[in-house]
């Protein structure tokens, strides 16, 4: 099937010289006075238990901290692409006014579910032990990712200490994306992913080189509506976010993207989650995120989709769910689309966020 026909990213060059108001930037940089520079440095938990237990080989993900100014820090879980700090690029002077940033970088040249888990396991771990609780943001995939972290944590007699969960268009096993067969995948990205799974072993360098392209052309497509994200960002800021988006899918090596994709087989559907020793997931207040657009992305047969829009109290009791939708007049709210539509998310983000009982006090029973 032939790709869309999408303007070339040369076009980016130029997003910044629009003469439009900058209304929305007002918006997205009220949680400070001025620009603020990124600087994330790598970081490591003091111990590693959980790692050292787990004894998977592969290659670890990298932890980017960058300190906030408030007591609630953020793990960020980003999607396939980009890394989580792109992923939260317009979202981070928010998220810094509420405490430190985390951003969980996944290795380009492999992936281990079983070491990401732990490393969220020591995280996590690390900052209690520093008198933080945590709100984990997850994106998609990454999303996925932190509803299996919890299941495990469950499985095993514990509950993830947290102080809040926020999972935005998530995306938490392969029916998400691929219907059972004989049935084609009904979404591009399906159709993209499914060689990977029709393989045996790691894919052919065409099939990820596709993958590649496809991925990199639907960042180019968000990046159309040039008056928006004039909008929301200054000429280095563009170049800087998509010269990091474009690199991060250009390192991604055949081998790491079969991992992802072989992690991402590996989640159980949250349809299977149903059993007393599992669930609730978290006491832990919750935002499940849906753009009004997601069935451009996931199977109208979605679990995961129907488990949180029909059964949220089952898994986050204190959960609730939002669709996000853009306001008249503007392009639809797309999945995931955290850097094209941020002041769509910001919104209830904010909300939740305020919501959040203070450091140090107990949840509500």
């Amino acid at each position: 099937m032939p790709l869309p026909r999408l303007v070339p990213a040369t076009s980016w060059n130029h997003l910044w010289s629009s003469p439009a108001l900058r209304p929305l930037q007002t918006l997205v940089r009220s949680a400070e006075r001025g620009p603020r520079p990124v600087v994330a440095e790598s970081f490591a938990p003091g111990r590693s238990p959980a790692v050292e237990r787990c004894g998977a080989a592969g290659p670890r993900a990298e932890v980017r901290r960058e300190p906030g100014r408030g007591r609630v820090p953020t793990i960020v879980l980003g999607g396939f692409v980009p890394d989580a700090g792109e992923q939260v690029f317009l979202l981070r002077r928010f998220l810094l006014s509420r405490g430190d940033l985390y951003a969980v970088v996944y290795p380009k040249n492999g992936f281990s579910l079983d070491l990401l888990c732990a490393q969220l396991d020591d995280l996590v771990d690390d900052l209690r032990a520093r008198g933080q609780r945590p709100v984990v943001l997850a994106v998609s995939f990454g999303a996925g990712l932190a509803l299996e972290w919890l299941r495990r944590t469950r499985e095993r007699g514990a509950e993830a200490e947290l102080a809040g969960i926020v999972l935005v268009s998530p995306v938490a096993c392969t029916a998400d994306l691929i219907p059972p067969a004989p049935a084609r995948p009904s979404t591009l990205v399906g159709r993209v992913l499914k060689p990977y799974f029709d393989s045996p072993g790691e894919p052919a360098e065409p099939v990820v080189e596709r993958s590649r392209l496809v991925f990199s052309r639907m960042f180019e497509a968000g990046a159309q509506n040039r008056v928006a994200l004039a909008r929301l960002m200054s000429r280095p800021e563009i170049e800087q976010l998509h010269g990091a988006v474009m690199g991060t899918i250009r390192g991604l090596t055949a081998r790491g993207a079969w991992e992802r994709v072989r992690a991402f087989g590996a989640m159980r559907s949250p349809l299977e989650y149903f059993s007393p020793a599992l669930l609730p997931l978290a006491a832990a207040p919750a935002l499940v995120l849906f753009a009004e657009r997601e069935d451009a992305m996931l199977e109208p047969a979605s679990p995961t989709a129907f488990a949180f829009r029909r059964a949220l109290p089952a898994y986050f009791p204190a959960g609730s769910t939002t669709e996000v939708r853009a306001r008249p007049g503007s392009p639809p709210v797309q999945h995931a689309s955290l850097i094209f539509h941020v002041a769509e998310f910001l919104v209830p983000l904010r909300a939740f966020y305020g919501r959040l009982p203070a450091p140090g006090l107990p949840l509500a029973a």
